[in-house]
């Protein structure tokens, strides 16, 4: 089983319907989009993960951004992670 198995089996179980979305590897970070339902539509969320000698390390985002559909935050939650990974890279977990 590699590095990105591991994680998808680490994160990919359990939580609430909205963090059960297909995780995404990108330039060996995770991905997973966990959008956040609110009155007026669905925020776009999600954490980025990556596998480090020290173990597993991870960051959670929010963003404002309100989707009338899920479908829509799940998509624009991982451009936002890849913009934010491609920003900042490891420097991201310090």
């Amino acid at each position: 089983m590699g590095l990105m198995d591991s994680l998808r089996n680490l994160f990919g179980s359990g939580g609430t319907a909205e963090s059960r979305h297909e995780a995404v590897e990108y330039q060996g970070f995770l991905i997973r989009p966990a959008p956040q339902r609110q009155a007026s539509g669905w925020n776009t969320a999600g954490v980025i993960s990556k596998e480090f000698p020290d173990g597993v390390k991870e960051h959670s985002f929010i963003r404002v951004d309100t989707h009338s559909s899920q479908d829509d935050a799940v998509a624009f939650s991982v451009i936002k992670a890849q913009q934010i990974i491609d920003e900042q890279g490891d420097r991201l977990f310090r």
